[in-house]
Parts: C-alpha cells; structure tokens; sequence
C-alpha cells in the first residue's frame, strides 16, 4: 500500500459512534484549526451507540475525510448480526450491544453499507519524515482492546512494526505511549466520554516541526445533550445515553484495573515528539501533560 505523504498537520479522530451532533462539531473544528478534508483521518467505527447511524455516516462521507474500517464498518458491511465489538459474552457490554446494533443494523442504508465495504482496514502516512500505520484496534486483530497501562501489551503489538508511528481507535481513551521503538498514539473517540467524568470528546493533532513531529490530544465539546435526547426519544441504550451527561461509562467490562481506577479523574491533553527516522538516535518522546 503507498502511504501518504503530508508536510501540514493532520487531525485523527475515533469512533463517531452514530454521533451526529459530536461528528459536526469535529467538523467544525478542524474547519476553525483550517485542516482540509484529505487532511483527516478517522479510524473507524463511524456506527455504534448513538441514535443517528445513516446520518452519522452520511456526515463523514460528505466530509471527505480518510476513513479506515473499524470492526462496526467490518459487521454492517457484512451484514452480521453482532457489531463484533470484542466484549466477552454475557459482560454488560455484550448485553447493551444487543441493543443498539440492532437499532443501528436497521437503520444503515445499503448504500452506506458499500462505502463501508471499500473502506481500506488500514492506512500508511508519512507526516514530517515520521513513518506511520494507521489501524482500528490492534496491529492484526481489528477489535483488540489496548490501553496505555498495557505496557507489555502495547510492544508486542508493535513488535513487527517498521513504522515509527503507530495511530490506533477503538478503546475510547486518549493516550500516548511507547511502545518498545513505536510511539502509539490513541487520539481517543468523538462520539462517547473518555470516562473521566467530563462530557468532552476527544481528537488529536500530528504536526510536522522539526526533525519530526509533535502529537497532542485535545478536548472538543459539542451539544451532548442534544445527543444524549435523541437516544432517548428511541428508547434504548439509556446507559450510553447517561453516559453522555455524566461522562462515565456504563460498565469497566473492557478496561484494565489502572484505568477503572481513573474513572472519573479529569484526563489531561498531552503532547509528545516522535523524531523522523533520519534522526532516530533518541526514539523516546518527551512526554508533557497539560491541564
């Protein structure tokens, strides 16, 4: 696969979730930041949660964006029967599940359903000589759950990686790690909390400077009420639609026991430099937190 080739900054954003209020407001920002559409990169589950799955999905269509499938694209294109999320069978993420991917299932059009069949699985960017894959889940495994608290996880995964850069959705909380010689970068989601108690979203900024580039996770509110009334008026997924509000996940069925600990603690942005590989004597990021 060519990777693309960038010398401005990017946005990546995750999981719009059925969004639309949160997908618009993404939009909107990265509009005001004066990033164009081939500039943006979303890394997949574009359906989930929330209660606006074809208009969710017609948003980012519209928008022009990178898109790479998430494991929701993978199940609705294929027509499956479960959103093929990882959760483990009976776990309170399983039993919600089978209530909104149905609601979803019903809703997206077989024309969406195409688009997400051509939705490439990943991307390869080359930002500011930083080299870069673009993936859902894990490096192999599109539904795999990594954490920034996984440190072993987090190399293994990166193991075979030749890329400097690994940029990666799915698990819903924002994080920057190494990950043995790869920095990985979760920019987090858009269209649900990262469980710190705040309604925020969250997305991220790759900027060229020099001699690499300098990653940074940012906040972005939106009319999560609004969002949180449209689930309601269906019915169904009431936890995610609290969830909305009060910033806290419905069940920790997924997390590891630092990041159930974090529950409800203001998350802070970060910021990190990933050297390009000409320069590659020092592949440790500095890491900086910022409230």
């Amino acid at each position: 696969m060519a990777a693309l080739t960038f010398d401005a900054p990017i946005l990546v954003f995750g999981g719009p979730y059925s969004n639309l209020r949160a997908t618009e407001a993404m939009r909107r920002e990265a509009e005001r930041r004066g990033i164009p559409a081939s500039h943006v990169v979303c890394t997949g589950d574009v359906v989930a949660y929330c209660a606006e799955p074809e208009e969710t999905t017609q948003a980012v269509r519209s928008w022009g964006c990178q898109v790479i499938a998430g494991n929701c694209e993978e199940q609705l294109a294929a027509g499956a029967q479960d959103c093929g999320c990882g959760f483990e069978e009976g776990t309170a993420c399983d039993l919600a599940a089978k209530g909104w991917y149905p609601f979803a299932n019903q809703r997206v059009s077989e024309e969406s359903r195409a688009w997400m069949r051509a939705l490439p699985s990943t991307l390869h960017l080359t930002v500011g000589g930083v080299t870069a894959r673009v993936i859902h889940g894990g490096t192999d495994v599109v539904n795999k759950f990594v954490f920034a608290s996984e440190s072993a996880l987090l190399k293994a995964e990166a193991a075979d990686e030749s890329v400097d850069l690994i940029i990666a959705g799915h698990s819903g909380i924002p994080f920057i790690a190494k990950a043995g010689k790869v920095t990985w970068f979760n920019a987090g989601v858009i269209g649900m909390p990262a469980n710190d108690g705040t309604a925020d979203v969250w997305y991220g900024i790759i900027e060229p400077v020099d001699g690499g580039v300098r990653l940074s996770t940012h906040r972005l509110a939106y009319d999560h009420r609004a969002a949180a009334a449209a689930m309601r008026r269906w019915a169904y997924a009431d936890g995610y639609a609290t969830s909305l509000i009060t910033g806290i996940w419905p069940s920790f069925d997924v997390l590891p026991p630092d990041e159930v600990a974090a529950t409800g603690k203001k998350l802070k942005t970060r910021t990190a430099f990933v050297a390009a590989r000409v320069s590659h004597a020092s592949t440790m990021p500095a890491l900086r937190t910022a409230s």
